[in-house]
């Protein structure tokens, strides 16, 4: 028997309805289901001790059930329910049986690099520490407003950015915010850390491509506020002199597969590419 979590999209009824299905045919087999609605108050409880992490919804579900998951080992199953899903594995039709096929070993495991966030922030003196799947953010609060930042690298100052914002991304995110603002396309299996500036009022305009290992430091400067988001979560109100540092982190995220993830068929439809 297999203790199996259901993370669902809650605003998809596509997914809730499935999710009822899949939890009673999961238990015909004997095996005890846990579903995140019933566990609102206490979602600690509900990822402790799983043997499998379903999400049920599209890629940002599975960033939040990583997110839940807090550094626990547990694989991570995506269903899709959303649109092209780059990090889900089967669509909803295959889900009981990609479930019992996980379950039977019958699966690969991608293991996906992960940033480290700690935010220092210089008026209160606390100290905020996150994860990222996809980026961390740090941008603009006001429409009208750029953000300033320092950035420096491994210690040693690189330059200083005005721009809507900057984007510090895995090659897991390099498909969501840091595409947006045309960075490059980075194959998930490599390791590196990316930096996207967004709109940068500024000469140099380019992404970075770093090493995994590079510890990357933002600084806001000037009296305008910028906030920090982490995989599309709000973490902290930036004022003057406080910093973002990133770097890889220790955790990965385990997603299952069955073969090879295909990289470039998702590309391919969501930019309507031939075969020529």
């Amino acid at each position: 028997m297999a203790e199996i979590g259901l993370y669902v999209h809650e605003f998809r009824p596509e997914a809730m309805s499935n999710s009822v299905e899949l939890t009673e045919r999961l238990q015909e087999k004997g095996h005890s289901i846990r579903q995140s609605s019933d566990l609102k108050e206490n979602l600690s409880e509900f990822v402790d001790d799983l043997d499998l992490l379903v999400s049920m919804g599209g890629d940002g579900s599975i960033l939040r059930a990583i997110n839940l998951l807090d550094g626990r080992p547990t694989p991570v199953l995506g269903i899709n329910f959303g649109q092209l899903g780059y990090l889900t594995a089967a669509e909803p039709s295959e889900a009981f049986d990609a479930v019992i096929r996980t379950l039977d070993g019958d699966h690969d495991l991608e293991e996906r690099m992960m940033l480290k966030v700690t935010v220092e922030q210089e008026e209160s003196e606390s100290l905020i520490e996150d994860h990222a799947l996809n980026e961390v953010v740090v941008e603009r609060t006001a429409v009208s407003q750029t953000v300033r930042m320092n950035v420096s690298m491994d210690g040693s100052f690189f330059t200083s950015y005005a721009a809507d914002g900057l984007i510090i991304s895995t090659p897991t995110g390099s498909t969501a915010y840091a595409f947006s603002a045309r960075g490059p396309i980075v194959d998930a299996s490599h390791h590196s850390i990316q930096i996207t500036p967004v709109s940068p009022h500024m000469l140099f305009d380019r992404t970075l491509v770093l090493a995994p290992s590079t510890e990357i430091e933002l600084q806001v400067t000037g009296n305008r506020t910028a906030n920090c988001t982490v995989d599309g979560r709000e973490v902290a109100l930036l004022e003057e002199k406080d910093r973002v540092v990133c770097t890889k982190s220790d955790r990965i995220a385990k997603l299952v597969t069955f073969g090879k993830r295909d990289f470039l068929n998702p590309l391919k439809t969501k930019f309507g590419l031939e075969d020529r």
